[in-house]
């Protein structure tokens, strides 16, 4: 039987998040058009006959002198420390560039076992042939796989690729669980998604999700789950905007988040959200070490 821990590395933007639920079958990782969604080590568990693999997503590599970003960047090393094997993930539509070359460096420095997946395939690069050379060539990983993790193309394969690079050994976890996180992690995850698909510019990375309140109502198949959360911003102007007009847009951040928190969990979610102010919140440590882990 294969089993290993599996690191999901790659640039912002690369996809990692949507190939991790692709692989898992399940939504364990939130997704967005906005760069550097990911800011924790989230866990998705895929376990077939041939074994199980524990992949690790991780934020996307990227150079910055912030406090917020190497918070970050401390997840992409400390992933790649405790995995089997990585798979490292190129969005074949761009040129490679600096911060490119300095992962390639810090994985070939690991010297893990490597597949590379060559995502976005399914749309026309200039740049994927180029890049397919120059990764085997400088890498020689175990397989370069083309996908589209937003379409499911080239998955199958993959999970071929990486069973077979995968070492020996016993089962991590039941075979039923898909993750790991606890469900305050993912109830607070779902509506940040849903927030964030909403704003835009800077106003994405502002936001986190403070989860102040749970309670369990009700029994059996009347069971709800009562929760409290506030979406947090650093500016009183961004409370405006994240509220919207006659509350219009945190309404419909609240019924988003309940639709789709009502599809992971066995009982009904029951949501109190509202909006807080934390001014510069992305420069205070106590906050970071216990949100980014």
């Amino acid at each position: 039987m294969k089993s290993a821990f599996v690191a999901i590395i790659g640039r912002p933007s690369a996809g990692k998040s949507t190939l991790l639920n692709a692989l898992c079958g399940e939504k364990v990782s939130i997704t967005a058009s906005v760069p550097q969604t990911t800011r924790n080590k989230i866990r998705g568990i895929l376990t077939e006959e041939r074994g199980q693999m524990v992949f690790l997503d991780t934020p996307g590599y990227h150079n910055s002198e912030r406090k917020y970003n190497n918070y970050m960047m401390g997840i992409v090393s400390s992933s790649l420390e405790e995995c089997d094997m990585v798979v490292y993930v190129v969005d074949s539509t761009r040129p490679m560039g600096k911060e490119e070359q300095e992962l390639i460096d810090m994985l070939l420095a690991k010297g893990k076992s490597l597949v590379i997946v060559l995502n976005k395939c399914d749309s026309d690069s200039r740049y994927k042939q180029d890049i397919r050379g120059f990764l085997t060539v400088n890498m020689k990983p175990e397989s370069i796989i083309e996908t589209s993790a937003l379409k499911s193309e080239g998955i199958d394969e993959l999970k071929e690729a990486i069973f077979k690079a995968a070492p020996e050994g016993p089962k991590m976890y039941p075979d039923d669980f898909y993750t790991d996180q606890d469900p305050e992690f993912r109830i607070s995850e779902i509506i940040r998604e849903k927030a964030i698909s909403k704003m835009s510019q800077e106003i994405p990375h502002s936001i986190y999700v403070e989860i102040s309140d749970t309670e369990m109502k009700g029994e059996g198949d009347k069971q709800k789950l009562w929760v409290r959360a506030f979406l947090t911003v650093e500016r009183e102007s961004q409370k405006g905007m994240v509220i919207g007009k006659g509350g219009d847009q945190i309404k419909q951040i609240r019924r988003e988040a309940i639709s789709d928190l009502n599809k992971i969990f066995p009982y009904k979610i029951q949501l109190d959200l509202r909006v807080k102010v934390n001014p510069k919140w992305r420069t205070k440590d106590y906050l970071l070490k216990g949100m980014i882990k």
